[in-house]
C-alpha cells in the first residue's frame, strides 16, 4: 500500500521470470494505506497486483497466501497468487518477501447502498463456512493482546480523558473475553479487515475481496462487526444507517444463521472492533513509521465510532 520500497523495472523484470504472467510492460506505486508496498503491475497477459511485505517475514505469509488459494479453490471472489518457478507463492525482492497476484474486477464505492452491503454481508458468511476445512492457523495480529500492549505504549501519548475511554473499553473488551458466551462463539481464519477499500464493486454486485494481510484466527461476528462498522455509518457521526446494517445482517443470515451467543454479544463485538481500528490509528498517529508514500488516518473518526457504539445500536441480529 504505501511505498515503502522502491523497485526498478528490471527488477520487477528480473522477479516475475519465472511465473505465467507475460513480459512486463509497466509498474506503478499505489500510494493508499500503511502496512505494506504495493505496485499496479502490467504485462503482456493483463494487470496484477505485486505487494511487497514490509513487516511480516516468510514464516508468516504461508497463512496468509494460503487463505487466498483455500477462498479462491472454494470459488469465492479473492486474488490468486501466481506461483513462480517452483510453486513458490513469494519470493524476496530487494531482501524482502513479495507475491503477485491477480487483479479483480470493480472499484470500491465511499457510500456503499444496501444492496452492496446484503452483497458484502453474503460474502461473509460464504468465506466463514469455507474455513471449516482450512488448516492454517495463526492468531488475529491486531486481537486483545496486540491492542492492550499498544494501549500501554500510548500512555505517555495521550490526552488524560481519551486514555480514560480506551482503558476502559481494553479492561471491558478483556471481561467479555473471559466470558462464557464468547468461549462458544464460532471463529475461524477471518479477513479482519473487510472496509470498503477493501472489496470491489460491479455496480451493486461484488467484483471480489482484496488485502487479506491483517487476516488471522478470530470469531466470525468479530469480522463482521469490522465490516459494519464501515460500511454502514454515517462517517460525520459513527451511527449506524439502518438500511445498510439490515442489509449487511440479512445477506449474511441467508447463509449463515446467527447463534445466541452472537445475538447476545453483538453490541460487544461491534465495539471490539471499533476499539480494534481505534488502537491502531492512535499507534500510527503518535509512533509514525517513515514512508515515501504514507497516509496516516484520523484516529477521532474511530473514537467517534466506538463511543456511538457505547452508547447503543439500533437493532439486535435476531
Amino acid at each position: 500500500m504505501a511505498v515503502f520500497t522502491r523497485i526498478t523495472h528490471e527488477e520487477l523484470r528480473h522477479w516475475l521470470e519465472g511465473r505465467a504472467c507475460g513480459q512486463l510492460l509497466s509498474y506503478e506505486g499505489i500510494a493508499s494505506g500503511i502496512e505494506n508496498t504495493n505496485y499496479f503491475v502490467t504485462t503482456s497477459t493483463g494487470r496484477y497486483v505485486l505487494t511487497i511485505f514490509e513487516k511480516l517475514k516468510n514464516e508468516d505469509l504461508p497463512f496468509y497466501l494460503g487463505l487466498m488459494q483455500h477462498l479462491a479453490g472454494k470459488g469465492l471472489p479473492v486474488p490468486g497468487p501466481i506461483a513462480g518457478k517452483k510453486g513458490e507463492l513469494f519470493n524476496d525482492l530487494k531482501g524482502k518477501p513479495a507475491t503477485l497476484v491477480n487483479c479483480l474486477a470493480g472499484k470500491s464505492m465511499d457510500v456503499p447502498c444496501a444492496e452492496q452491503c446484503r452483497e458484502i454481508g453474503e460474502f461473509s458468511a460464504k468465506a466463514h463456512h469455507a474455513v471449516v476445512d482450512f488448516a492454517g492457523t495463526t492468531p488475529n495480529p491486531r486481537g486483545l493482546a496486540w491492542i492492550a500492549q499498544a494501549a500501554d505504549a500510548l500512555k505517555p501519548h495521550m490526552p488524560a480523558d481519551k486514555l480514560a475511554l480506551l482503558l476502559d473499553e481494553v479492561a471491558h473488551q478483556q471481561e467479555v473475553a473471559q466470558s462464557e458466551a464468547y468461549l462458544t462463539l464460532g471463529r475461524g481464519a477471518v479477513h479482519a479487515d473487510l472496509f470498503r477499500d477493501n472489496a470491489l464493486m460491479q455496480g451493486e454486485h461484488l467484483g471480489g475481496v482484496i488485502d487479506f494481510y491483517f487476516a488471522g484466527v478470530d470469531t466470525f461476528l468479530f469480522d463482521l462487526a469490522v465490516t459494519a462498522n464501515d460500511w454502514c455509518i454515517e462517517h460525520s457521526t459513527g451511527e449506524f444507517k439502518l438500511d445498510q446494517l439490515r442489509g449487511i445482517v440479512d445477506g449474511y443470515k441467508l447463509h449463515k444463521p446467527f447463534s445466541a451467543a452472537e445475538v447476545s454479544l453483538w453490541q460487544d463485538m461491534l465495539r471490539a472492533a471499533a476499539l480494534r481500528f481505534w488502537t491502531s490509528r492512535l499507534f500510527d498517529f503518535y509512533m509514525p513509521r517513515e514512508a515515501e508514500v504514507l497516509n496516516v488516518k484520523d484516529p477521532l473518526h474511530f473514537e467517534r465510532i466506538l463511543l456511538a457504539r457505547r452508547a447503543g445500536i439500533p437493532f439486535q441480529l435476531n
